[in-house]
């Protein structure tokens, strides 16, 4: 896969996601894409199957790389700025710990960070809902 086609599966992923579902809700979803493909990517490299661990691999990065270039500064301040950071450092460690002898211990932290990141935006789409939740009952009545 090329960067260039790369790119446009990370684009196409991230925005068929966000027309199916709320954004909160597509972000949490693409965050379980990324950890799932890590998973298999992993499972596949013990089982010596290279090419098949690489698609997941190149599917993950993608994944977070759609997350990273669709982040709004503008809007986002810092913590879009920080997410960024966050996303870019995450693909460089995948990349990094990939066929490497710790290949294993590397990608549990990064699944781990994954999964911390994806609770915090599960609270925060708790939160976004239930802040709603009142305006949308007083409206219905």
């Amino acid at each position: 896969m090329t960067q260039s086609s790369m790119a446009q599966f990370a684009s196409q992923a991230y925005r068929g996601a966000a027309v199916a579902v709320p954004p909160l809700r597509a972000v949490i979803m693409l965050l379980n894409g990324a950890v799932s493909y890590l998973q298999k990517c992993l499972q596949a490299q013990e089982a010596r199957r290279f090419e098949e661990a690489h698609g997941h691999l190149t599917r993950a990065t993608a994944i977070l790389r759609g997350l990273s270039l669709h982040l709004d500064p503008a809007r986002g301040g810092a913590v879009a700025d920080r997410l960024f950071e966050t996303y870019n450092a995450l693909i460089l460690a995948a990349l990094r710990a990939y066929g490497r002898p710790h290949m294993r211990e590397n990608f549990r932290r990064i699944i781990d960070s994954l999964l911390d990141l994806r609770q915090s935006w599960e609270a925060v789409d708790a939160a976004a809902r239930s802040a709603r939740s009142p305006i949308d009952s007083a409206n219905r009545r």
